[in-house]
């Protein structure tokens, strides 16, 4: 059995591969082929093939994280979407929250909704709070509007009623007059089907961004997984999702909205899994690619959960691994701005991509200054992408005049400015975790992760610095190494509940869960499942609640005592600040069901070098000061626990490390570079 795992990002799509009761995992990247993704993918699906010669009949379960719903979603690029809303709600994706992003802005203007007004047809019934009927729906209305969106051009279906939460009949009754209508086949996304929780516009944004990437992904996925069954008969495709697990590629196509954040997720998947081999509990983690850099947190080993994350200019209130943008990646273009220096938003991307890629790219980016700055060496990919040090400086000579400066100097401002903005992002981002950044080891990742995060490690006073063995292919890791994992709630707010109840409604939940499982894979692909109570939890009157972990004991004996007191403790982690005389109140309860596949075990160090570790020496800057000899590292050749001291570069066929000046280097366990202050 094979086990692949795959990550398409903006610039390139990165691979591992293992097989299983073997150690070894093969790695390896190719450049990403938009807006055509799945032609990257198959070249790099039979590079990778190639070297893991396959035998007949072996077949592979396959983890894909993917982009393409990201982007649609980010370029508003889908179909025509008919959204059907309660009568007297029509403008609910236009009033969305009544708040605006930035207030102090006078010319600030509210995000524009993916669906036209004139798309959104309102449906004759009404629920009340508690799911009970006050206006009856007549289907017979319903399936004339149906025949209104359909002429007007509609090609997918969102739904999303008033207290659906509560009560699923009429959207399913709606969801019948539009297949009678359309046909079967229509695509229908029924908000009570995806996430049914209180908050009619955050439910109606999930139902109709599922509708908005569902065409594009049911034909990306459709391709990937008829190529993939022609490939290797027999295997299986899963999807990683936003939630750092993976699903079924049929359950994908259906519920995309769960892959918005799947690749970013799978890298603090593979997080979790390097920590807990090496023991490192608390880590910050920086994943930089070509177009961005996102972090995230993992506390007492478990990954920080978000139901506030934003994809594009919209909310998606699901649970999900915690991630934040905080700046640009190595394909993000240099501008001068009003006589300022700045990094991104725009990017290369992969074609045409940064100047020194050679593929025509003539603007000044990151990845150009790195190579200006002799952080990269002259080739990437162990030589097979040669870099244009005259076309990169061509393109940084545009910031130099505009700085008054020489081309190198002003390369090294970009990355200076790229920190300085990161630094904005990161120090905000642990204040409201309540993490002091000494209490934390930075683990980077991505193409550019571990050039640009021991520099930033410097600024914001982390002194630990993790570089795993493969970092720029750290997000497929995660795919390969993810677990079958998924989210089903309901929403209990206003509803009196007592130990008994909420044990009652987590068994009706736990059911559905483990239904859910047994529609992924078969049973004998699985070597273990687990599940977790969840719940969102507030004082009453509180306007905002808290996600919280319940013991598993506390729920089976009914022990209110003991939920309650998860919860403050919770809050006082949060907030610094607990209340135990004051009455709690749940508002949702989840089930989170996992189900484990084989995984590969950490492979372990070598203890002897290979060869020679110095490779050579060049010319480097650092804090406005160039190193004339700074020596460059083969990692292949560093020996455990070897010192590395900076300033000093080390190299591996895909990825390049930079140690800054005061930092100390060692290769330790599982193959990991250790890097501390000096």
């Amino acid at each position: 059995m094979l086990r692949i795992g795959v990550d398409i990002g903006g610039t390139f799509t990165d691979f591992c591969g293992w097989r299983e009761g073997e150690r070894d995992i093969i790695s390896l990247k190719v450049p990403s082929t938009p807006p055509n993704f799945e032609n990257g993918f198959k070249q790099g699906f039979e590079r990778l093939l190639a070297r893991l010669e396959p035998e007949s009949g072996e077949p592979a379960l396959v983890m894909h994280g993917t982009t393409v719903s990201t982007n649609a979603v980010i370029e508003r690029k889908g179909p025509k979407i008919a959204f059907f809303v309660t009568k007297g709600y029509r403008d609910l994706l236009e009033l969305q929250r009544m708040g605006v992003r930035n207030p102090l802005n006078i010319f600030e203007n509210r995000t524009k909704s993916l669906v036209d007004r004139a798309m959104v047809f309102e449906v004759e019934e009404r629920l009340q709070r508690g799911g009970v009927v006050e206006t009856p729906i007549d289907e017979a209305a319903v399936e004339i509007l149906a025949r209104q969106a359909a002429d007007a051009g509609a090609a997918g279906f969102a739904v999303a009623l008033l207290h659906s939460y509560a009560n699923a009949d009429h959207e399913k009754v709606v969801e019948r007059a539009i297949r009678r209508v359309v046909g079967e086949d229509a695509e229908v996304s029924l908000s009570s089907e995806i996430w049914p929780r209180i908050g009619e516009y955050e439910r109606a944004i999930v139902s109709v961004l599922n509708a908005f990437v569902r065409r594009r992904m049911n034909e990306y996925i459709g391709a990937v997984e008829n190529y993939v069954a022609d490939r290797l008969p027999g295997s299986q495709l899963f999807v990683t999702r936003s939630n750092g697990g993976a699903m079924a590629a049929a359950e994908a196509r259906t519920f995309p909205v769960h892959t918005l954040l799947s690749g970013p997720a799978s890298g603090v998947t593979a997080v979790q899994y390097l920590g807990r081999a090496i023991g490192e509990q608390n880590i910050l983690t920086m994943d930089m690619g070509g177009t961005s850099t996102d972090i995230s947190l993992v506390r007492d080993g478990e990954a920080l959960t978000s139901t506030a994350a934003e994809v594009g200019d919209f909310p998606v209130v699901m649970p999900v691994t915690g991630i934040e943008a905080i700046g640009a990646g190595g394909g993000s273009i240099a501008s001068i701005d009003g006589g300022v220096l700045r990094i991104g938003p725009q990017s290369a991307g992969s074609f045409p991509g940064p100047a020194c890629f050679g593929r025509g790219g003539a603007a000044p980016t990151l990845t150009d200054a790195y190579l200006l700055a002799g952080y990269l060496p002259e080739a990437l990919l162990g030589g097979a992408m040669q870099l244009d040090r005259t076309a990169a400086a061509k393109a940084m000579a545009s910031i130099a005049d505009g700085l008054g400066t020489d081309v190198a100097t002003a390369a090294e401002m970009c990355v200076t400015v790229a920190s300085s903005n990161m630094v904005a992002g990161v120090l905000p981002y642990l204040a409201r975790q309540g993490v002091d950044p000494e209490e934390l080891t930075l683990l980077v990742y991505g193409g550019a992760g571990a050039i640009q995060g021991p520099l930033l490690a410097a600024e914001i006073g982390v002194n630990r610095v993790l570089v795993p063995s493969t970092p720029s292919v750290f997000c497929a890791l995660g795919g390969l190494v993810s677990e079958l994992s998924n989210d089903t709630m309901e929403t209990v707010h206003g509803v009196d509940v007592d130990g008994e109840v909420i044990a009652q409604k987590f068994a009706a939940l736990r059911q559905k869960a483990a239904e859910w499982l047994s529609r992924q894979a078969s049973a004998d692909r699985l070597v273990s499942e687990s599940f977790e109570c969840w719940a969102e939890m507030r004082y009453v009157g509180q306007s905002f609640q808290v996600d919280v972990r319940l013991p598993d004991l506390a729920v089976e004996n009914r022990d209110m005592k003991a939920m309650h007191d998860a919860f403050h403790k919770e809050h006082e982690r949060i907030y610094s600040h607990a209340d135990p005389a004051s009455p709690v109140e749940f508002v949702d309860l989840r089930m989170r069901v996992r189900g484990a596949m084989s995984i590969p075990e950490p492979a372990s160090s070598k203890s002897v070098a290979a060869g020679e570790p110095v490779k050579g020496v060049r010319p480097m800057r650092f804090q406005g000061r160039v190193y004339p000899e700074v020596r460059v590292y083969d990692r292949a050749n560093l020996g455990l626990n070897e010192p590395v001291h900076g300033p000093a570069v080390i190299e591996q066929p895909e990825a390049t490390i930079v140690v800054p000046p005061d930092f100390i280097a060692r290769t330790g366990a599982y193959g990991a570079i250790f890097m501390t202050r000096s």
